[in-house]
Formats: C-alpha cells, structure tokens, sequence
C-alpha cells in the first residue's frame, strides 16, 4: 500500500463555528493607504497571497464540500448555492456537483500542488452538466441564440469584440456578472506573478493583467451588478478558513482606482484614520478555526497558522487548553512548534507562521482549543482546533473501463465506481510516440470519469486509475488503451444506438444503415456488416466494441455479455 504525503496548510472554519464578522478585521489593509496603481495592485497582492493559508489538493478533495455547506449554501436552508445552474441540489450531499474553478485551471497549466489550484476564492459548486458546458471558455457575451442555456449559464458565440480568438463564451445570469468579474480581480491581483498559459482574458507582465477588452467587460459588470450580501457572507466565511479575503469585495471601489475612473489617484481606506497605537493582532481573530479534517490513525498532519499585528509588546503566549463544556481532555492529540511568539515578528512586513501538528492517539472525532494572550493585547485569542482519527483505510483494485465519447479531440476515460469510500483518483495517462516507452502524467478526478481534452488520435496513449483515501492509494487498475486506429474519419451524427442481446448487438436504428463496422478498443476491425435495420443482430464474443456506419460516423461504444 503507498501513502501520499499529506501536509496540510490550511485553517478552516468547523461547521459550527460561532459568529460572523461584522466588519473588516482592524487594520487588515493598512499598508495599501496612500499608494497607487501598480504599487497599489502589489501592495493588495502581499496582503491576501502572504496571508493566505490555502489548501493542499488533498484537503481540497477531502474536505472542499465541507468548505461550501459554510459558504455556499442558502441561508435558512440546506439548498446549496449554485451560481452555474438552477437545478435544486441539497446539502450535505455533494452529488451531481463539481468543485468549480472560476478561472479555469487549464489557464495556469492546470498544476495542483500549488495554492492557485485550491483557493476557495475561485472555488465555487457547479452542476455537473454545467460545468462540463462552460469547459474553459472565457467570460463574455453571447452574441446569438445559445449553444447551452440552463437559465443560469449560457454559452455560444461570443459578441464583437470579445473572446480574443475563442471560439465560444461562457455568459453568467446577470445578477452573478459582478460576483465573477471581482473573483477574476482578486484572481489576476493574488496570482500577479502568475506565467498564464491561456490569454484570451488575461495578460502577462503587464500590471494590469487583463486583456483590454476583457477590462471592459469585467468593470461594467462589476459596475452593473454591485456587491451583494451572499458575497459579503461568503467572504467573511473564505477569511475563516484559510485567513484572507477578497478586497474588491470589502472596497468596491478598489476596482476603480487599479482599472477604472480612478487610475492615477492614490487609495484611502473610507474610515482608515491615523495608526493609534495601540496593540492589535490583525490575524488571527476570535473564533478563527484549525480543522485538520480526517487522518489516519498512527499518522500526523500539520497545519500553519499566520499571525500579523501592529505595536504590539513583549511576547504573545500560547496555551493549548480544554474547550470549555467538552467532555474530553484531548489536548495530547494537538501540538505547537513554539509556546511564545517575539512580537517583534508578528508586527514585522511578513508576519510569523505557527506550525499546529495533530497526532491523534484515539480514533474519533478531538477538539481543543489554542488561546492567544499577552503581547499588550486586552485579553485573549481563542482558535478552535478540530480534528478526526479514521482506521487506516484498506482499498482494493478495481477496473478501469473502455473510454466513452470518443472524438477527434477529446474522450471520457471512465472506471468502476469502488465500494471504498474514495476520497479522489489519481488517473495516470501515458502517451506513446513511435513506440517509445512512453510518457506519463496524473490527473486528479473527483467522481469516476475524467474528461480529456487534449487528445490527439495520431498518438497511442492509455490509463490507469488508482483510488486515495486519507492519503493511500488503492493498487493499480487495469490498463486500458485508447486508439482511433481505422475510425479516425469518425465525424458527424446520425441516430443509431443498442439494445441488450446475450451474445451479441441488437441494433435500434429509424432507418437502415449501410458498412456497420465493429472495431474492438486497439481500433483493430472485427466484422463488417453490408446492411442493418431495425432489431438486427450481430453475434460477438463477450467484450467492449465500437461501431460506425455509413449513416453513424460517430462511434457507438457496446459492451457485449
């Protein structure tokens, strides 16, 4: 059995914690007062990448419908909150969902171990159907009658002006076009430094980071649609879990002075005043929370936490305690790498990162708490600390099925769902060329399918998939191979399809189809019939087949029993 390191730097709020925010945190901006434009749009990004306390890929399929039952539900209701679709999905099951990335990941090359990959900012629950429509397309305005509409997301040819070469858009309803034109702000202001590998919006060094036409867009529906209240909760609630926020959400306006009417003018905080003096702990906040989620019993997980402050004295101290009306004494399961903190580096430009290591001794469920004191501070800090000891998962093969939706350009690699519970897959793709070896990459999927978007039928490639569970990996599955040799001229569409005959096809066809040919899953033809009608048979060994004809260029995967 292999186990995948699992180091985990995020803070994340417990599905019960306590209170909101009701303002911005004291003194959270201050060092972006008095600048402007491009030192402005860097001093915001050293705020909210510094301080961000963002998930590892593993937290972030463990754990991101945890996540999105804080954020991304409709109050007073278990609905969950889907801005891509309005198909009515409950909480707390995450069936027919997707973890949606607003900026489409493909656009940095995809890469997940790095904190763009799970920043909850740009993380949102999308309908699957949906999802899958959207593709990576850019945002903008389609221009005709749509190629998808759900009432909520269109998409289709993009209006003059637009997509910058793209050969569809994506179009938001209206009152969710300003919740994703500040999503792309914060995206292109924390990930400034980002090497972009998509530019129909975005643009590389250049401060501005936005293709012109995409500025335009972006600051008329972000002008259009102005901040609501979901998204100032969902702030709030992203700022608990992993400790930075969404500054185009707190000040609107901040849009403007870096793309908009007010470019050249330097940015005052509406009610910033003059420093007083005072001690302040910036971050943490009262009843912030570490949540270490699940891990397996006999392992340790870690988790950062990042303190900033201003004037404040002396030493912070810190005490892991018993949270007050909790039965148990689970102290021992949490531990700190320093017991007092020199405020020295809590007021310093770049803060100071506490290490928090949960090692459970017991499986079950432990809370304690850390409490956060001295430093000049009027009382005391406290962050709620959570986590759950699971058996060590065994997980066994299973097998990686024929892919489905073949095209020229892309197919479904799918696999048998597991009786695991399975926390993701790891679907391992090898390419080869003029018969070498070959060359491999893993991709992550949340459910038991993966779309492939890249193919290129003129390369042999394969996969196999693995199932992850608290960090192991289940054995190998099978391999399977994909290959278009002899139906590559598949195009077009024409009614055929199948019905279950033992040992054999059953055809089901509204008119007779001429040259049926049957490939087995190498591309390698197994029969070719002249001519078939409706309920036609043709007799085959037990296996997976593709079938075309004259009238169906496009294939037609059977599974024969």
């Amino acid at each position: 059995m292999n186990i995948v390191n699992r180091v985990s730097l995020v803070v994340i709020a417990t599905l019960t914690t306590l209170s909101l925010w009701a303002e911005i945190p004291a003194r959270y901006y201050s060092t972006v007062n008095g600048k402007k434009d491009a030192e402005l749009k860097t001093a915001l990004s050293n705020v909210i990448s510094k301080r961000a306390q963002v998930s590892s890929y593993t937290d972030y399929y463990n754990n991101m419908p945890q996540y999105f039952r804080v954020t991304d539900v409709y109050p007073e209701s278990n609905r969950w909150w889907d801005m891509y679709s309005n198909i009515p999905l409950y909480a707390p099951s995450f069936k027919g969902l997707n973890r949606e990335h607003c900026v489409p990941k493909s656009w940095w090359g995809g890469a997940t171990n790095i904190p763009i990959y799970a920043d909850l900012n740009n993380l949102f629950p999308s309908e699957m159907d949906a999802n899958m429509k959207k593709s990576n397309y850019p945002l903008g305005v389609v221009s005709s009658t749509p190629t998808f509409d759900n009432g909520v997301s269109k998409v289709g040819y993009p209006s003059a002006g637009q997509g910058n070469g793209a050969s569809r858009v994506f179009e938001p309803a209206d009152e969710y076009k300003g919740d994703f034109a500040r999503t792309y702000f914060y995206m292109v202001t924390c990930y400034q430094n980002t090497s972009w590998t998509n530019v129909w919006m975005l643009q590389n060094s250049n401060y501005l980071s936005l293709a012109p036409w995409a500025q335009q867009l972006l600051l008329k529906w972000h002008r259009d649609d102005p901040v609501s209240q979901k998204e100032l909760d969902r702030n709030d609630e992203v700022y608990k879990i992993q400790n930075n926020r969404n500054p185009y959400i707190d000040y609107p306006d901040l849009v403007e002075y870096i793309w908009g009417e007010k470019k050249g003018e330097l940015f005052y905080e509406e009610n910033a005043g003059q420093p007083t003096g005072d001690p302040v702990l910036i971050t943490p906040v009262q009843d912030m929370a570490l949540d270490f989620s699940q891990v397996a019993i006999g392992n340790s997980t870690t988790a950062k936490l990042f303190f900033k402050g201003e004037y404040l004295k002396g030493t912070l101290s810190l005490a892991i305690t018993k949270p007050r009306g909790y039965e148990n004494d689970d102290r021992a399961c949490f531990s700190l790498d320093a017991k007092s903190i020199q405020t020295s580096y809590v007021n310093s430009e770049n803060g100071y990162w506490l290490t928090v290591t949960y090692k459970p001794t017991a499986i079950g469920q432990h809370y304690a708490r850390l409490v956060v004191s001295d430093g000049g501070l009027a009382g005391s800090i406290g962050i709620a600390l959570r986590g759950e000891a699971c058996p060590v998962p065994t997980l066994k093969a299973f097998t990686a099925l024929p892919p489905e939706d073949i095209t020229e350009t892309s197919y479904k690699a799918v696999w048998e769902e597991p009786d695991d519970v399975v926390d993701y897959y790891i679907v391992t793709r090898t390419r080869y060329t003029q018969g070498a070896s070959g060359t491999t990459e893993d991709l992550l999927a949340e459910t038991n399918s993966l779309l492939i978007d890249d193919y290129d039928p003129s390369i042999r490639e394969s996969y196999h998939v693995r199932s992850v569970r608290l960090g192991y990996m289940s054995p190998e599955s099978n391999e399977v191979y994909v290959d278009l040799a002899g139906i590559d001229a598949v195009t077009g569409d024409t009614p055929l399809s199948v019905a279950y005959e033992p040992g054999g096809i059953r055809f089901v066809c509204g008119t007779p189809h001429t040259n049926v040919t049957v490939y087995d899953m190498q591309g390698r033809t197994v029969t070719v019939v002249d001519y078939i009608e409706n309920n036609s048979v043709v007799m085959l060994p037990t296996g997976v087949y593709i079938v075309t004809t004259d009238q169906c260029r496009r294939p037609v995967r059977v599974i024969v029993h």
